[in-house]
């Protein structure tokens, strides 16, 4: 009689899920020009250390200002192109950048409607978790908003504040009142990652 080939095992992996704008680069509102575009100190390495370590990064962020009209979709695309292009010239990247452009005020019909995708929804997680092989309940999310961890807590991941951006103040004025608290509070991203780096190791 003939074996039966089973399929192969796999193995779903930890990721570290990253907000876009406040935790990676300068938080401007509204990225309207590509000049107004900077990466905020210490991220290039961080996220280097994470990819030295065979951690998946993924970018995570809602992009309301395309819905609502304030940049098109050519320079969302422009600004993420030179982010890769930054963290190459360091020998860093990230593996995937997922994106809402969705808002109940937009301007455009097809970016007017209730997405399960805006965080703090979990629809870009998911997406990600299945495109790419990833074990949310083992995965980091860093953010410097609340949307961030609410997001984290909804999805089974750890959440983890950053006190870039909006984070010091969401930290102070925000944060008390929440159910959800961060897993860890870093003073940047490169401070999330070296504690994240610990937990995973451990």
């Amino acid at each position: 009689m003939a074996r039966e080939t089973l399929p192969p095992v796999t193995t779903l992996r930890p990721a570290v899920f990253l907000d876009r704008d406040g935790t990676i680069n300068e938080q401007m509102g509204y990225i309207n020009h590509i000049s107004r575009f900077h990466l905020l100190p210490g991220v290039v390495e961080a996220i280097r250390r994470l990819n030295e370590a065979n951690i998946p990064v993924v970018v995570v962020t809602n992009q309301s200002g395309l819905a609502r009209g304030y940049f098109p979709e050519e320079l969302l695309a422009a600004v993420h192109e030179e982010m890769e292009r930054l963290l190459a010239e360091h020998e860093a990247h990230v593996d995937g950048i997922y994106i809402c452009p969705h808002h109940p005020e937009a301007k455009k019909e097809k970016y007017r409607l209730d997405c399960n995708c805006r965080k703090p929804k979990t629809g870009l997680f998911v997406r990600a978790a299945e495109e790419m092989g990833l074990d949310l309940a083992r995965s980091f999310v860093v953010g410097d908003r609340w949307s961030d961890l609410k997001s984290a807590k909804a999805c089974g991941a750890t959440p983890v504040l950053v006190l870039t951006g909006y984070g010091r103040g969401d930290a102070q004025y925000i944060g008390p009142g929440q159910e959800v608290q961060p897993a860890f509070v870093g003073a940047d991203l490169a401070e999330a990652v070296q504690w994240i780096l610990g937990s995973v190791t451990k």
